[in-house]
């Protein structure tokens, strides 16, 4: 099983790239982002708690998430891997998550990362925001708070991947086919 964590700060282009490796390898894509965003659209209670966080660009705390995680790895036991778009985002969920993919005995792969300048980032959102209608994406304080986040809770994960030889940094820059391009060298030679 080919399990890809496809890591990248907020509007680096993981959705567009999930979308890539889902057809080229046959895998279910996991967005916690897509997942967060459907809770919401039904309004259920799950949706509504991460809401607020969503709202200040925060994250959504860890058990949420996972609780989201485990069902959905649950409900496909014949995938051929998943790419987590979004999750983990810290060291603790990334613990979390091995702790749940060795229960079902199928390991993180490799961890890939999406490498993009600040600028073109804010850019990309701000970009976004004027097609997608997402208040998230259209509030230039707000983008900047998610990519302080990330850059202070989530890059310590290119550290705990390292260390178990599964990090993989891609230049995020360029033209969708050549990231493209450049992801799919790297996972074949994962496989």
């Amino acid at each position: 099983m080919l399990n890809i964590v496809l890591f990248g700060p907020p509007g680096a282009g993981k959705g567009t790239q999930a979308e890539f490796l889902i057809n080229s390898y046959r895998l279910l894509h996991l967005s916690t982002g897509d997942l967060l965003r459907s809770e919401l659209a039904a309004g259920t209670k799950l949706g509504l708690e991460a809401k607020t966080y969503m709202d200040k660009g925060e994250l959504v705390p860890d058990a949420v998430v996972i609780g989201m995680i485990e069902h959905k790895l649950i409900a496909n036991p014949e995938a051929n891997g998943f790419i987590f778009d979004g999750f983990p985002r810290t060291v603790d969920q990334a613990k979390a998550l091995d702790e749940l993919l060795e229960k079902n005995q199928t390991p993180i792969s490799a961890m890939v990362g999406l490498e993009v300048e600040k600028q073109e980032l804010i850019d990309r959102l701000l970009s976004r925001g004027k097609v997608s209608g997402r208040a998230d994406d259209q509030d230039q304080s707000v983008i900047e708070n998610r990519i302080n986040v990330y850059n202070q809770k989530t890059t310590p994960l290119i550290d705990y991947y390292s260390k178990q030889g599964k990090y993989y940094g891609i230049d995020g820059m360029g033209t969708i086919d050549e990231i493209a391009g450049r992801l799919k060298q790297v996972i074949d030679r994962i496989q």
